[in-house]
């Protein structure tokens, strides 16, 4: 068996990314650009009115006071989207609304709240600072100069930004198309009643939400019998359509565990079978025709870990994003745990809760790799060392922050290429 970290060496040395594509606007939330965005334009275009109020001159407001208030003639009003091309003459105000072009003559805005208007004439009682309430042409976005780097993620602020430069398509890395096999003949629908022997899939929905978590795109999944021919016929199919193909079930040692077998027999090129953690153990990874598979245990809580921790980094890479892991953080733990001598790392499912300035960890439970309770209940993993047996309670461990996306840490997270970099590859 490998390690987990060699393990996921070898899948990132293996993924490449997707080639970009040009998206409209309205579908790039969630992806990442995959080029520089420069603005062609000044953003605000124009010097403009933050405030609704009255656009003056600063040096008409000095020594304004409540006992000698500064009094100026109302001459124009100016709404948004006005464009007039006068002076304002000194001693003089404009009244002016949120987003109308400053006129020319003024320097600032007084808020219509600090104010008295009787008829034309507005009055004042405290001096106007140069530049009050004023948005500057270029203060948001200066003509060539970048905007959006390139590896950014599109949020609603990055669309908006987007929009406000008249960008209707962006370059985006477009998202992976994932296959998803589950295997097994005591399989039925979550809308079935299972009869003798026969158990109700959860695989299929749990990978399909957590391949839609990551903003990947999976195909219909198909629950395959144990039948050479079936999973034969279903592999070669998801190979055609995905980008990333994932199996569950079926790659251990049974007799009717064929997916091995039959990716084998389609020229798939084994990197890994094996991994020193638990629960997973028995995770294997292919190569074929160029499109990565991944083998994920049978065993629900032992599958969507594997995903968690070796597909969607591979995933993320693929799609172009910079941060592929989550964030790791130290905690304590709020009870003593026996691992036992079993040579791998483990991933025991926590709560997390602060107390007086640190992070304590607590169990949710029974943690067998069938348990799927116990990992509702998790809102982080804490990854227990493989040559540690015993862990008292207080014991400092790191634990992995799964209910926090990669970009929530801080700007030292550990990239894909660190990763690999690190590792000397």
């Amino acid at each position: 068996m490998i390690t987990p970290r060699e393990a996921q060496i070898m899948i990132l040395r293996t993924v490449k990314q997707l080639p970009p594509r040009l998206f409209p606007l309205a579908e790039s939330l969630g992806r990442v650009l995959a080029e520089d965005v420069v603005a062609d334009e000044n953003i605000p275009p124009f010097t403009n009115s933050a405030m609704d109020g009255f656009a003056l001159a600063a040096i008409d407001s000095m020594g304004a006071s409540q006992e000698s208030p500064c009094r100026l003639r109302v001459i124009i009003d100016l709404p948004a989207g006005s464009n007039w091309l006068g002076s304002l003459p000194r001693g003089q105000a404009a009244r002016i609304m949120t987003g109308a072009p400053l006129p020319q003559g003024a320097d600032c805005v007084v808020r219509v709240e600090d104010t008295t208007l009787d008829g034309e004439t507005v009055s004042l009682q405290r001096p106007i600072l140069l530049g009050a309430n004023v948005r500057q042409v270029g203060e948001d976005q200066i003509q060539g100069a970048v905007a959006l780097h390139a590896k950014t993620v599109i949020r609603p602020a990055e669309i908006g930004v987007l929009a406000s430069l008249g960008r209707t398509k962006v370059l985006l890395f477009p998202p992976a198309r994932v296959a998803i096999l589950t295997t097994g003949d005591e399989l039925v629908d979550a809308s079935e009643r299972p009869g003798p022997g026969q158990i109700r899939d959860a695989n299929g929905p749990a990978l399909i939400a957590q391949v839609q978590a990551i903003g990947a795109i999976p195909l219909p999944t198909l629950r395959l019998p144990d039948c050479r021919d079936a999973v034969r016929i279903a592999l070669a199919e998801s190979l055609e359509l995905a980008d990333l193909v994932i199996s569950s079930g079926g790659v251990s040692v049974g007799d009717y565990d064929f997916v091995k077998e039959v990716l084998e027999e389609l020229g798939a090129k084994r990197l890994f079978w094996g991994v020193a953690q638990k629960p997973g153990k028995p995770l294997a990874f292919w190569q074929v025709q160029g499109i990565p598979v991944f083998g994920l245990p049978g065993n629900p809580v032992s599958s969507m870990l594997c995903l968690e921790e070796y597909v969607r980094p591979a995933l993320r890479q693929m799609m172009g994003h910079y941060l592929l892991f989550r964030p790791e953080r130290e905690a304590l733990l709020t009870e003593s745990y026996h691992k036992g001598k079993d040579g791998r790392l483990n991933f025991l499912r926590v709560t997390l809760e602060e107390h007086e300035g640190s992070l304590w960890a607590t169990p949710t439970g029974p943690q067998g790799s069938g348990i799927l309770a116990s990992l509702s209940r998790a809102q982080a993993l804490a990854l227990l060392p493989a040559q540690t047996e015993y862990f008292p309670k207080g014991s400092r461990i790191t634990v992995q922050m799964t209910d926090w996306p990669e970009d929530h840490g801080s700007s030292e997270e550990v990239t894909g290429n660190d990763l690999l970099e690190r590792m000397g590859c």
